[in-house]
């Protein structure tokens, strides 16, 4: 069970449009008749991207999302909704406005949650997106901070990793050791980065710097957004094109595509968006490894 809350970060002193920012209020897994809170997981205030949701094939999720951009004024009207990827729901929870799923508007209001059901049915396991789908136009405000991203993994996949030698092997999901989910805007990266080993999440906003211990194994996972075509690199680094045996350098990212892949900390680097408009806006961050 997860609750999140949809969240007004206003504009400061400097002017600019107010930013929006889903929250982890609350997530409690139940399995096998019991209940485990990890809300601990995640911070405590509102981030963009929004809190990564991290569950296995298989798995089900009731998330209920609260609009809580001006607490207590029921004369807000707008509405916002999480709009989800990849899994498997029912019309009820495609999170989009009655006039284009012709049931119902399936958003939270300033008195009324909304809660989604998801199935992380067999062939679902990848990195999906889910945004708002209904606040301010039909597209959302996707634009505006509130996107995020779900992970399914399976538990049997192995992932294609070069060894400080650039020899090819495969690695178990148990030995990635940190998941970077990099979102990939028209001017600038969002980042988030988890520890597998405690589940902690920390968010790092815009170009972020990414940190891992040499010879551990990570996973990046890239989506982009807005409307521009990227072309993600990091530099000294290889890793495999997912379903291929070929090994890359660079990947050109369109939008709401998305590439995953994992590779081993060997030394510093710096990721960028190395396509005309990514170089002009200064897109880019240090990947940093550390002995």
């Amino acid at each position: 069970m997860i609750e999140l809350w949809a969240e007004k970060i206003p504009a400061g002193a400097e002017g600019g449009n107010d930013l929006f920012a889903y929250r982890m209020a609350g997530y409690v897994i139940k399995a096998g008749g019991k209940e485990t809170d990890i809300t601990s997981r995640y911070t405590a205030e509102p981030t963009i991207p929004g809190p990564i949701i991290v569950i296995d094939e298989g798995d089900e999720v009731a998330l209920t999302l609260r609009h809580v951009f001006d607490p207590g004024n029921s004369a807000t009207l707008e509405q916002v909704s999480v709009h989800v990827h990849g899994v498997h729901y029912d019309i009820h929870s495609d999170g989009t406005l009655e006039y284009i799923n012709l049931v119902a508007d399936e958003s939270a209001t300033p008195t009324m949650s909304y809660t989604y059901h998801w199935v992380a049915a067999p062939g679902t396991a990848g990195t999906w997106a889910y945004h708002d789908h209904n606040m301010i136009t039909l597209n959302g405000a996707e634009d505006r901070g509130l996107y995020g991203a779900l992970i399914v993994n399976s538990k049997k996949s192995k992932y294609f990793a070069l060894n400080k030698a650039g020899k090819l092997k495969t690695v178990p999901l148990s030995s990635i050791k940190k998941e970077y989910v990099l979102f990939i805007g028209d001017d600038a990266f969002w980042g988030t980065e988890i520890n597998n080993q405690t589940g902690q999440q920390t968010p790092l906003w815009n170009n972020p710097i990414l940190s891992a211990k040499q010879g551990s194994n990570v996973r990046f996972h890239l989506i982009a957004l807005g409307s521009n075509t990227h072309n993600f690199k990091l530099s000294n680094y290889g890793w495999i094109d997912p379903g291929t045996n070929l090994i890359i350098s660079e990947k050109v990212i369109g939008p709401l595509e998305k590439h995953v892949f994992a590779v081993q900390a060997r030394g510093d680097s710096q990721y960028q968006d190395d396509s005309f408009t990514g170089k002009s806006l200064d897109m880019k961050g240090e990947f940093d490894v550390f002995p």
